[in-house]
């Protein structure tokens, strides 16, 4: 929705105060925006219904606004708001209420108002045997050593998404500039937000990485001045289409047909590797730096996983030895 305008100064006073709160608290910058913009839509409806005061308001005005909210229509989709937009929301007003009360502006009672049901898609997260199984269906498919230049390229793309746990547009931009084999640190220029971060790698993905880069990469790039890290058959920049295509293809290429079965996305390997990292026992701040998530909550989803494996209990370190393990000074370095 677009940024309502508010037609009293006092609400506008309001919603900076709540931003600044916020801010005060140390709440990630994405709260500290997305927050402010929902309870502008809350101060909004009570302009509409003659509430021109913050001590006007009472817990009914809120649940009526939220109630008429769930009943309003997506604009971008066929049906009403997502339960996991209307948490956002709700996430919003019961902080709202909070500032409201350690502010001293108002006391409200209890706001009592259920959260909505989660209706994301179940996360679909392969096991470290998987893995190993798509880096083994890059192998004996060389038809003369034809082949094996694309083979080396698709490892990449595994140690890409999965080693280093980059989302899908930040392995497209990803340019050779940005790998620094010496350190063992990839540079992320384009991430979610545009915020850049450094991430480490282990051994053997820097192996993976040189192997291709070194020995087969200089054979199918078009423009050697070409700076793109992953090239496609043509020569030139490969778009994310077609490592999806590529990543379904070695997804087939396996002797497992419980994997086969599974809807494995460029995404999946990114939840895959920080599943891994949180049962290795990596702590969980440390695997949002990794990921580049601005704030834990988007981390915590890993923790239900793990819970929610093998009865809940947390699988042990040692039968994921095979899972890349980082120190945490690597996760610290050059992070200014």
């Amino acid at each position: 929705m677009k940024k309502l305008s508010l037609t009293h100064p006092y609400f506008e006073f309001i919603e900076r105060s709540f931003k600044e709160w916020l801010d005060i608290l140390g709440y990630s910058a994405q709260a500290v925006y997305q927050l402010p913009n929902h309870i502008r839509e809350l101060l909004h409806y009570l302009e509409q219904n003659k509430i021109t005061h913050i001590r006007q308001l009472e817990v009914g005005h809120i649940r009526k606004y939220y109630a008429q909210l769930k009943h309003r229509s997506n604009q971008k989709h066929s049906g009403g708001l997502s339960n996991a937009y209307l948490n956002k929301h709700l996430q919003a007003l019961y902080k709202f209420s909070d500032y409201l009360r350690q502010s001293g502006k108002i006391l409200l009672p209890a706001l009592s108002i259920d959260w909505e049901p989660d209706d994301s898609q179940e996360i679909t997260v392969l096991s470290p045997e998987e893995i190993k199984l798509l880096y083994k269906a890059t192998e004996g498919f060389n038809e003369g050593n034809l082949l094996e230049p694309f083979n080396a390229r698709d490892r990449a793309i595994l140690t890409i998404y999965y080693g280093c746990g980059l989302r899908r547009n930040e392995g497209y931009h990803l340019n050779l500039s940005d790998v620094n084999f010496d350190r063992r640190i990839l540079r992320v220029r384009k991430g979610k937000n545009y915020k850049e971060r450094l991430v480490p790698f282990n051994k053997t993905n820097a192996n993976y990485l040189q192997e291709y880069v070194y020995d087969w990469r200089p054979l199918i790039v078009r423009d050697k001045k070409d700076d793109a890290f992953l090239i496609s058959q043509r020569g030139v920049r490969m778009d994310t289409q077609s490592m999806a295509l590529r990543l379904k293809l070695l997804q087939q290429r396996t002797d497992s047909f419980g994997l086969r079965e599974k809807n494995v996305r460029l995404h999946v390997l990114r939840h895959s590797i920080a599943t891994h990292l949180l049962q290795n026992g990596m702590e969980l701040d440390k695997i949002a730096r990794f990921l580049g998530h601005s704030s834990l909550e988007s981390t915590q989803i890993y923790t239900h996983l793990v819970s929610n494996d093998e009865g809940g209990k947390v699988l042990p370190a040692q039968r994921y030895s095979n899972i890349p393990k980082y120190e945490p000074e690597q996760l610290h370095e050059d992070e200014s």
